[in-house]
């Protein structure tokens, strides 16, 4: 149904002496989707054209566009969304409550070690809470999950019920099937606990709304807030005041950043109400700390003297007259900038606490945002259909529009955040949003200059407000690039500054920044030497990834060549292609792989001197004799993150042809890809493998790039809990899923 290629250097094809075929198209980069519109329909898409492709989208002025003669419209995508697709196995995937980039993510939280998005789907976990924040499909340590509420049937009085996460825990009720009794649908999540309350869960962008309903009979119902327990049990600073007559809570700490050395600092308010019933004044309330609830009190000053980590607010309400369920809706407005922002964000967003309004709302932005493209279902597979709006569902969750909640500094440009990381995602989830959603691309474009404009630099790994950990090169300019190539005529219109833009660009180029782990990129030595030394070390950051921050660096301004020629900016053009060729300073043409007869060439770590050092070729892959690891918290000096030399030596988007010359045309290149293939190197969860399916249209052998999508799909993905391969990576995964699939 559609490709994904970008408008590459054609002179390198020129070079290559191949006849370039109409499918043959330079694959993953500055991404530019190419649909076809007999198979694939983009409707209500904001822009009318790609530049410099033949992609037509329909433009959102105009409404109802119309389908291709035959091909039957779906009206509801998000009935087609599984949640629950990777929610086990290491997918890390949140399952909860969101609208479309919504900053609150409302979900459960349990005790699962694999916990990062809080929810895990094997009910043999307990259930600590249903927290307000969330990332998805994260690595690193566990983020955010912060304002867990909890509800208790069965406390014997107030000051008994066990407010630790480890005393107060229960189990989900379990189906027949032995799955947990949870559902969800895109802005909505469900559950039915053990002790017979029964948990629903919606979302606005800053607020959460939440339904407890307790069984018929309940005298007492309880509900505890809790203000410090966030994923990684960090909380420090905490402060907090409830109200007696309207039960409002406002409070909020300082947490550690889940991939970074920062803290942020993050605030709530939380309001309840009954259903169908004035719940009026709470019967009990109090201030908990540890397991001590302390009645009648009513701010944190009055008990806690800095030594215990967790504490919060605990009420008992008069339940529902007449002796039946009892139902409470909890409304959580959260902010990074203060508690009182958080109370005008919820009564903004949800003045009237009417749930099922807010429901429906949710739902109707993801069926606009899911049903801008139409798939033509006859004679597919239902589950085929289901994981591919599965898939595109998962890539609106993040990044997460925290625009008006940006502490550092007073802006009125969009601010998105849960940028984990850009080296996860510009492969692939922007180049599809810049087809999908471009509007909201131009949104975070705006918001990574304004970053740009006060930090010094683009960022490249962002959580909760804070800097992150950069995995390998400047990769907002692949992003910026992605969207400028494209939309230069309809930049002024998204209100994208052109000068803005390209001097932000610039500044990852050619300026140093003071701590390469967290900004920018060795610039110095990248523009003297050409390449990454293996040997040489700086106060500035760590001397790592040598060689896959080379080809990243190339890579980088390949992208920005691509902007400045856009912008008539011949000479810089022209220098940024040239810096694009830095790949070759780390090539070692004598290096062969055990076991792969023919694959000879390889990309290596390089001294100052200009000799090379030697790393194994099957080094951080299932074959590496020494079973090394090349994460970042690993201590890497063998020069390739999160991937074997194997793999990063096919990584060169902006120059295949070069690259099909030095691995010896293209029949040895077929067969190196085919080595990495059958032997498994190539990795699916690993973003330096991702293009190689579709590098078979370089050597003039599309349909082999065809069977190896396909390939990878039915060996990797499917519909189940545990159908992800490892980590979703903020949308990484599933970008993938939908490009092989079609």
């Amino acid at each position: 149904m559609f490709e994904v290629g970008f408008e590459g250097d054609l002179e390198s094809y020129k070079r290559s002496g191949q006849k370039r075929s109409r499918s043959q198209k330079p694959m993953i980069g500055i991404g530019i989707i190419v649909a076809s519109a007999v198979t694939l329909v983009c409707g209500q898409g904001p822009i009318t054209t790609v530049s410099r492709t033949t992609v037509q989208t329909t433009a959102s002025t105009i409404p109802g566009a119309p389908q291709p003669s035959g091909i039957p419209t779906i009206t509801d995508p998000s009935s087609l969304v599984i949640p629950f697709i990777g929610t086990t196995n290491g997918g890390h995937v949140f399952p909860g409550a969101t609208i479309p980039h919504g900053m609150i993510k409302a979900g459960m939280d349990t005790d699962s070690p694999g916990n990062h998005a809080g929810y895990d789907g094997d009910p043999k976990f307990n259930v600590t809470g249903f927290s307000q924040l969330h990332d998805s499909g994260t690595g690193g340590s566990i983020p955010l999950s912060n304002f867990k509420l909890f509800p208790f049937l069965q406390c014997s009085t107030f000051e008994k019920c066990p407010t630790t996460i480890a005393n107060r825990k229960v189990l989900r009720r379990v189906l027949p099937d032995g799955s947990p009794d949870d559902f969800a649908s895109p802005g909505y999540f469900s559950t039915n606990l053990t002790n017979s309350i029964r948990v629903e869960l919606t979302a606005t962008r800053r607020t959460a709304l939440h339904r407890y309903t307790f069984p018929a009979g309940t005298t007492n119902p309880r509900l505890l807030v809790d203000i410090t327990n966030d994923g990684q049990r960090s909380s420090t600073e905490p402060q907090m005041t409830l109200d007696p007559n309207t039960a409002r809570v406002q409070g909020g700490a300082s947490f550690a950043a889940s991939f970074g050395p920062g803290r942020y600092k993050a605030f709530t308010c939380v309001d309840f109400k009954g259903v169908g019933y004035d719940l009026g004044k709470p019967t009990e309330y109090g201030v908990w700390l540890s397991n001590f609830p302390v009645r009648g009190t009513t701010d944190l000053l009055q008990v806690y003297y800095g030594f215990i980590s967790e504490m919060g607010a605990l009420f008992t309400f008069p339940p529902a007259p007449g002796g039946g369920p009892t139902s409470i809706l909890v409304r959580v407005g959260v902010s990074f900038i203060s508690a009182s922002q958080a109370c005008a964000s919820a009564q903004e967003e949800i003045p009237d606490f009417d749930f099922e309004k807010v429901r429906a709302n949710s739902r109707a932005q993801w069926n606009d945002l899911l049903g801008r493209i139409q798939v033509d279902t006859r004679g597919v597979e239902e589950e085929t259909v289901k994981l591919f709006y599965s898939s595109l569902y998962r890539t609106h969750i993040s990044p997460a529009d925290y625009t008006g909640e940006n502490p550092k500094w007073n802006s009125t440009e969009p601010y998105y955040d849960s940028l984990y990381c850009n080296w996860d995602t510009y492969r692939t989830l922007y180049p599809l949003m810049s087809l999908h959603d471009p509007v909201t691309l131009a949104k975070i474009v705006r918001g990574m200059i304004d970053i740009q404009k006060h930090e010094g630099w683009l960022p490249e790994c962002r959580g909760a407000t804070v800097m992150h950990f950069i995995q390998g090169g400047s990769n907002a300019d692949p992003i910026l690039a992605e969207f400028f190539v494209k939309f230069q005529k309809q930049a002024e219109t998204l209100q994208v500054s052109a000068t803005d833009l390209y001097d932000a660009l610039l500044a990852d180029a050619e300026l140093q920044p003071p701590n390469w782990n967290l900004q920018g990129r060795q610039a110095d030595l990248w523009k003297e030497l050409g390449y990454i030394p293996h040997d040489m070390f700086f106060a500035g950051g760590a001397n790592t990834k040598q060689v896959s921050r080379t080809l990243e660096h190339a890579f980088n301004d390949f992208t920005i060549s691509q902007v400045a020629r856009a912008l008539g900016k011949t000479e810089d053009a022209r220098k940024y292609l040239q810096r694009a060729r830095n790949f070759i300073n780390v090539w070692n043409p004598d290096i062969t792989v055990p076991g792969g007869p023919g694959v000879v060439g390889m990309m290596q770590p390089r001294f100052a001197n200009g000799t090379f050092n030697f790393t194994d070729p099957r080094h951080c892959s299932i074959h590496d004799p020494a079973r090394a690891t090349c994460f970042l918290n690993a201590a890497n000096r063998d020069g390739f993150y999160e991937g074997s030399p194997i793999v990063y030596s096919q990584y060169v988007p902006q120059d295949t042809a070069t690259l099909i010359e030095l691995q010896g045309g293209p029949e040895s290149f077929i067969a190196r890809l085919n080595f990495i293939f059958d032997q498994d190197y190539f990795e699916s969860t690993n973003e330096p493998s991702q293009q190689m399916p579709f590098m078979y249209h370089y050597a003039n052998r599309p349909g082999l790039s065809t069977q190896r999508s396909r390939q990878v799909i039915a060996q990797f993905f499917n519909t189940s809990k545990n159908g992800l391969p490892g980590n979703d990576d903020s949308g990484k995964q599933p970008l993938l899923n939908t490009i092989h699939r079609n």
